[in-house]
């Protein structure tokens, strides 16, 4: 049983449609579909050309869709269905039967492929392993559906027919095939938005001072080499253009249409335009998420009519293309074409940095202010500018997250070739606090934003002035091979300043070979410094303080440069820090004193021109995050290591009987928590769950005889050593009917049970775990555990599934990892042992939606191995999204 929303997706060619689940009363609608299928098809996908078959499938289909292990799916486009898709288990249900049929008027415009990728994953959810299909051996067009999913298919020729079985499990090819697929649709889909021939300005006004005149006087300064169509019922034309009553009064259609219109007509204007045949909005209105009513008729509108929208409450969108500047913003600054693309959520943030792009002449390719975002949002423009060979650059300003594992796998394709900046801005909270888990509460917005970034290859920065300042550096100069940087100036002063900030931001500042030296002071007046960082002296003209530039460049030991100058009365010497040294390192110049924080000079009209700050340590961070864009590029991602030993039917059962008791979920018993994690391979100390104290003693002795630990089970209680609920250190009998004795007389009623577990040896304490995060989905924790887990907040946080470059980052990247590493002679712990039990613990949150949180605190490291000796888990009856699916918003 398929039980999921409808959902708007591209097909090849970027139409709009929607993909649902099927119901009984699409019974009539599905006849009707197999009834119109040719002869031909009909043959091809029934084996047979009579309609009997063609209509006991349709009813079988409508008997079956609430019975367990079976789903059925239907694609609509424009408002008639097109496609039927269907799986059936057989057996013990972890095999099921696939068929789909397509109406002919819609093949190779990628309805199969959808309809098989959807059916996948709701196969999935149902615990389903495999699909199986036969397919006769002339159906070309089937054959390649199949063979170009992703999946590793396997099939055998039996006669006229070829059987197919078909894992559902996704590995890195599915991920690969998805991703190329749902770029090409969403870029086909895109082209109204930026490559238009023609614009319809809804709203369009006589008036100067309003948004519709200016939208329009920006179109015609930029530029724009299509037709520009006002539309305003009241005007016999606008800004010189021809007006016209409605978009059912233009003399074509247009591609785009640009609404500007009050709230309360939007919907309606929308309506007008998809009936019209109008490919993409860009809806400029302000205040309609403020009125539900109106905000769900504009969403029906687009999906009704399957156009692509921008906005609502938005700036407008730029794109430079061969057709001029489409500039249909309400903005004061004109974009010049470049190699810059950029997307915000803010209008406000969109026209401070196009002001900054016009002021440092650097150029646009494409502009997208998304605002409320209900259909248009930064994974779209990731997409575009991964196939638009005029972006070079590409920046973000997001304010939330729609499908953030999307984002992650496009931006990480992204910045294999192109930078991705994002500006950092506050997210909204992570939920579920009231289960006060070490897991849940390390797991905080920022963190959890930042984490994200670092998985997806993108450079963060946190003010307006930090990103003007790395756009400048990344658009005008070399990317770096390493971190090692000289620094020239002919103040001492701005020099040191210099030092200390490469010192914070992780760079080196290396000495110079000899013959660099030799080569400086031949250079140099003789009071200079020629160790790096080098001191010109003030009497340098500009020709020698680029002659220093010059010959610091050419030495073996240096990456790049920072060129600080200040102007004197014998002249400006940093004039000579804008000749480019022709090579493949970059430059920086600082200008002491400089009115601007960041300016790009022209050079005598040479293209390559140097960014110019007016702070060192501006120009240092720079420097920097130019370098951690070069190392992205070089950075190895890692791989999800096969885990053959995860037995995760047991899993799914421990976790449907948790829900089947307990219909809201909550925390698993101590013993169900041990047997879920060891299905999954996680190294968890044995524990006996007793009631009595004679139980707690024959416990004991089942677990070797020797000393035991024993935890009081009572619920809701967390910190079981604080409240305590922690006896250490019990040998013999005697002492543990005691700790027995003592956990209940400390409890009362309240006590559920004790957990009796050996001793362990000791080893570090380290904190795992997971926790679900209501935007960002599963994320994974490691860090410094026990008693001082949150006195010290040392943690490192990975968005699941983890890969093992990953896990081997988050174990090696803390102040506890010095711990880990054989701190003081100690000899060093199985950190191998840790990453393979963070990947596992990934892999669970994947496949377990269930797992809402869970805690392995402490988990003891040792040199042999680690073992979790505390461990918790939180259940919730949801399903997650498929992160894998292609939909729009």
């Amino acid at each position: 049983m398929i039980a999921t929303e409808p959902m708007r997706v591209l097909l090849v060619d970027g139409a709009v449609a929607t993909i649902r689940p099927y119901a009984r009363s699409d019974q009539d609608a599905a006849l009707a579909l197999h009834r119109d299928l040719t002869e031909r098809s009909t043959y091809l996908r029934f084996f047979s050309v009579g309609g009997r078959t063609a209509e006991q499938y349709v009813r079988h289909v409508t008997e079956e869709i609430d019975h367990p292990g079976c789903g059925a799916l239907v694609v609509e486009l424009a408002g008639e269905l097109v496609a039927l898709g269907s799986y059936s288990a057989l057996g013990d249900r972890q095999v099921a039967e696939v068929a789909f049929t397509v109406a002919d008027d819609v093949h190779s415009r990628g309805v199969g492929t959808l309809l098989l990728e959807h059916l996948a994953s709701a196969a999935r959810r149902d615990g389903i392993g495999r699909f199986v299909a036969e397919v006769l051996a002339e159906n070309a067009k089937m054959l390649k559906v199949i063979a170009d999913a992703g999946l590793q298919v396997r099939g055998h020729r039996n006669g006229v027919e070829t059987d197919f079985e078909i894992p559902l499990e996704p590995d890195d090819g599915y991920l690969e095939a998805i991703a190329g697929r749902e770029s090409v649709a969403d870029i086909a889909s895109l082209g109204a938005l930026f490559r238009p021939s023609t614009v319809a300005v809804v709203g369009a006004s006589r008036r100067c001072d309003t948004v519709g005149h200016a939208v329009l006087r920006n179109l015609s300064r930029g530029g724009f080499n299509g037709r520009v169509y006002p539309v305003n019922p009241h005007a016999a034309a606008v800004a010189g253009l021809p007006a016209y009553a409605s978009i059912g009064d233009l003399p074509e259609v247009p591609d785009l249409a640009v609404i500007c219109v009050p709230a309360a007509a939007v919907p309606v204007v929308a309506e007008e335009c998809g009936a019209r045949g109008v490919r993409a909005l860009v809806v400029l209105t302000s205040g309609i998420t403020a009125q539900p009513e109106l905000a769900d008729r504009l969403k029906a509108a687009v999906g009704r009519y399957g156009m692509r929208m921008v906005g609502p409450n938005c700036f407008g969108v730029i794109s430079a293309g061969d057709g001029g500047i489409l500039n249909a913003t309400f903005g004061h600054a004109q974009a010049i074409p470049g190699g810059v693309g950029l997307v915000t959520q803010s209008g406000g943030i969109g026209i401070a940095v196009l002001e900054e792009l016009a002021r440092l002449r650097i150029g646009l390719s494409t502009f997208a202010s998304t605002g409320d975002k209900y259909d248009l949002s930064s994974n779209d423009l990731l997409m575009w500018w991964s196939r638009d060979p005029a972006t070079r650059l590409c920046v973000l300003y997001m304010e939330s997250f729609g499908n953030p594992r999307k984002f992650s796998r496009l931006a990480r394709r992204l910045s294999a070739r192109k930078p991705v900046i994002a500006l950092r801005a506050a997210t909204s909270e992570t939920g579920q606090r009231a289960a006060a888990s070490h897991t849940a509460a390390s797991a905080s917005s920022a963190t959890i934003r930042d984490a994200l970034f670092r998985q997806a290859g993108v450079v963060a920065v946190d003010t307006l002035g930090e990103l003007t300042a790395l756009i400048a550096a990344l658009a005008s100069q070399p990317l770096p091979a390493g971190r090692r940087l000289a620094i020239v100036s002919n103040a001492g002063g701005g020099g040191v300043v210099a030092v200390d900030a490469a010192a914070s931001a992780g760079l080196v500042v290396p000495e110079f070979s000899a013959q660099t030296r030799a080569d400086l002071r031949d250079l140099l007046p003789a009071g200079a410094s020629v160790a790096n960082p080098v001191d010109t002296t003030a009497t340098v003209d500009a020709r020698t303080f680029g002659a220093a530039i010059r010959t610091v460049l050419a030495d073996d030991a240096v990456d790049g440069v920072i060129a600080i100058s200040v102007p004197t009365a014998l002249g400006d010497p940093g004039a000579g820090a804008a000749v480019p040294s022709g090579g493949d390192k970059p430059v920086l110049a600082v200008r002491l004193g400089q009115a601007e924080a960041v300016a790009l000079p022209s050079i005598g009209g040479r293209q390559w021109r140097v960014p110019r700050f007016n702070d060192p340590a501006v120009a240092v961070a720079a420097y920097a995050r130019t370098c951690a864009y070069a190392e992205i590029r070089e950075r190895a991602w890692g791989e999800q290591p096969d885990l053959p030993d995860v037995d995760l039917p047991a899993a799914r059962r421990i976790v449907a009987g948790m829900l089947d008791e307990h219909a809201g979920g909550g925390w698993l018993p101590p013993d169900l928590t041990v047997r879920l994690l060891r299905s999954f391979g996680v190294p968890v100390a044995e524990t006996v769950v007793v009631t009595s104290a004679d139980a707690a003693i024959r416990a004991a002795e089942s677990l070797g005889g020797g000393a035991v630990a024993m935890k009081a089970v009572v619920d809701g209680m967390t910190h079981k050593s604080d409240a305590g609920g922690v006896l250490l250190g019990r040998d013999g009998a005697s002492k543990v009917r005691s700790g027995y004795e003592q956990l209940a007389a400390t409890f009362g009623e309240r006590l559920r049970g004790v957990a009796v577990q050996a001793m362990a040896e000791p080893g570090v304490e380290t904190l795992a775990g997971v926790v679900s995060d209501p935007v960002f989905g599963p994320l994974v924790v490691f860090g410094a555990g026990g008693v001082t887990t949150d006195l010290l907040a040392d943690r490192a946080v990975r968005l699941a599934p983890v890969t093992d470059v990953d896990a081997a980052e988050m174990v090696g990247g803390l102040r506890v990892s010095l711990l880990l590493s054989g701190y003081r002679g100690a000899a060093p712990a199985d950190t191998a042992a840790v990453r393979d039990c963070l990947i596992r613990i990934g892999r669970m949150a994947e496949l377990l939606p269930e797992v809402a949180e869970l805690d392995l605190n402490p988990l003891v490291v040792r040199p042999d191995g680690c073992v979790a000796v505390d461990a918790r888990v939180r259940i919730l009856p949801r399903v997650q999204q498929d992160p894998l699916l292609r939909r729009l918003r």
